[in-house]
């Protein structure tokens, strides 16, 4: 598909009965703007109350019921996610004492699970260590409908949780293509600089890119938009990335 510039230009915009801000007058969504365009055009729009997250869609050329065609893995974003990740490290003895000092909000073994089949989800994120994984299988039936089960391929299942712990605060993140072939991911706040929002982009797309699956069609990636939590999307000229 070809693509058009154009300069970012930022309208007043106005607030729908949905609560999101309507500026889309000042993006036409016939074009894919430039990386930087984009996000520039982000950044002057008007803000919401709150510091919106900037959201990324990555479409792909792919069908994710089909084994060789799922697209997963883990990313770390140069400049972080500007959101506080809360982690639960199902651990014993010394691993889970340093998974406590590395800033694990929640860290235990039976305890815990038992907390867990009782109904407690204060976390985002959970870390495991391989000799307590019998205890995460008694509670794998809560945590992967959410989409917290603990898994090796993406560090988190690991004798080194403090390690884990460590990189999900700093800014690691997962990513996983959805059913309509979509991957959607948050990569920062509105309030950080144009700079690191393009980087953490960068990051992300560079990721994807790398999981190509075996099954995957020669034109993987498909498309790209970025927004924020508030906002309409923009779309992005992929070469631009």
């Amino acid at each position: 598909m070809a693509t058009k510039k154009t300069s970012a230009k930022a309208g007043n915009g106005k607030r729908l009965s949905s609560g999101r801000l309507d500026n889309m007058p000042a993006i036409d969504k016939t074009v894919f703007y430039p990386l930087a365009d984009a996000v520039k055009m982000l950044k002057d729009a008007p803000s919401a109350k709150f510091d919106e997250s900037v959201e990324v869609a990555i479409g792909l050329n792919v069908d994710p019921k089909y084994n060789d065609q799922m697209v997963r893995g883990v990313v770390s974003l140069p400049h972080g996610t500007g959101k506080t990740v809360r982690i639960a490290v199902i651990a014993k003895g010394e691993a889970a004492e340093a998974a406590k000092a590395a800033g694990a909000d929640f860290v235990g073994a039976d305890d815990l699970v038992k907390k867990i089949e009782d109904g407690f989800f204060g976390f985002d994120r959970v870390i495991a260590t391989p000799d307590c994984m019998p205890l995460v299988g008694r509670v794998g039936k809560l945590l992967g409908p959410k989409g917290l089960m603990p898994n090796p391929k993406l560090g988190t299942v690991t004798p080194n949780a403090a390690k884990a712990v460590k990189d999900i605060k700093g800014g690691l993140i997962e990513f996983k293509v959805e059913a309509a072939g979509i991957v959607h991911a948050a990569v920062g706040k509105k309030s950080f600089d144009a700079k690191k929002i393009a980087e953490n982009i960068k990051a992300l797309y560079e990721a994807v890119k790398a999981a190509k699956p075996s099954g995957a069609k020669v034109d993987y990636l498909r498309k790209v938009s970025i927004a924020t939590t508030m906002g309409p999307g923009v779309r992005v000229e992929l070469s631009s990335i």
